[in-house]
């Protein structure tokens, strides 16, 4: 039997209520382990010496979706929109997104945190779709989370996101009021809505696994075989690096 790696995955937090809480929506530990890893849970109070135990262990990172970063870590004062901003967890995530690019740790980058990675490699964002740039398109859907709002294209040629999914449209599902504005030193754009707001990006060159979707995949993969594959594909990118 194929062993299974363990997979770092980071969680949300709770805000204004007692006892605090670190959480994470099952869906992404029913997908990691449909994938044939073995989830991590990463939660934001952890000290440095924890995460750097751990961080020898894990064979592969997952970064989850929920509040903003603070606009702090890319300059600028905070929208009126965002919220639920976390200084641990916008720490936390960094920290291993960084540890993950700096050591060719596998890495998939869902919702939130294609943001993060975009903010680790010293992108930006639009803070609130809606004020800017403006879309046709409710990225913020108000239907199920397993039901797919609006399409995506994928640079297919010569793209690693092309290559997993293969196909170069999707449908996808939206929860987001933030998006990619600037890209991070690195990365490059390799799936957009219609309205051109940024869905996906990828490492330049030849580096490790490092993929970013702005969708949630981890709700689809019941009845999407695109989704189905990005988790595959990172889980397959750890038991590689393991061997």
């Amino acid at each position: 039997m194929a062993s299974r790696p363990l997979v770092g995955l980071t969680t949300s937090v709770t805000f204004g209520s007692s006892p605090e809480r670190a959480y994470v929506n099952a869906a992404y530990v029913r997908a990691v382990q449909a994938a044939g890893g073995a989830p991590v849970l990463l939660p934001p109070h952890l000290d440095e010496a924890t995460r750097a135990a751990l961080w020898t262990r894990l064979d592969a990172l997952v970064l989850s979706g929920g509040g903003d970063v603070d606009p702090a870590r890319f300059g600028e004062p905070p929208h009126a929109k965002v919220y639920e901003v976390s200084a641990e967890r916008d720490e936390l995530e960094l920290g291993f997104t960084r540890r993950a690019l700096d050591d060719g740790v596998p890495l998939l980058a869902i919702c939130r945190g294609i943001q993060v990675l975009n903010i680790a490699l010293g992108g930006t964002l639009y803070q609130d779709i809606p004020s800017e740039p403006g879309s046709a398109i409710d990225h913020s859907q108000k239907a199920p989370r397993h039901q797919s709002t609006h399409r995506v294209k994928v640079m297919g040629e010569g793209t690693r996101l092309g290559s997993v999914v293969g196909a170069t449209e999707l449908e996808v599902n939206s929860f987001h009021h933030q998006a990619i504005k600037r890209l991070g030193a690195g990365l490059r754009e390799v799936a957009w809505a219609e309205d051109g707001i940024i869905e996906g990006v990828e490492m330049d060159g030849a580096h490790s696994f490092v993929l970013g979707v702005q969708w949630h995949p981890e709700d689809l993969i019941e009845r999407d075989a695109a989704a189905r594959a990005l988790f595959a594909a990172v889980v397959d990118a750890a038991r590689r690096r393991t061997r």
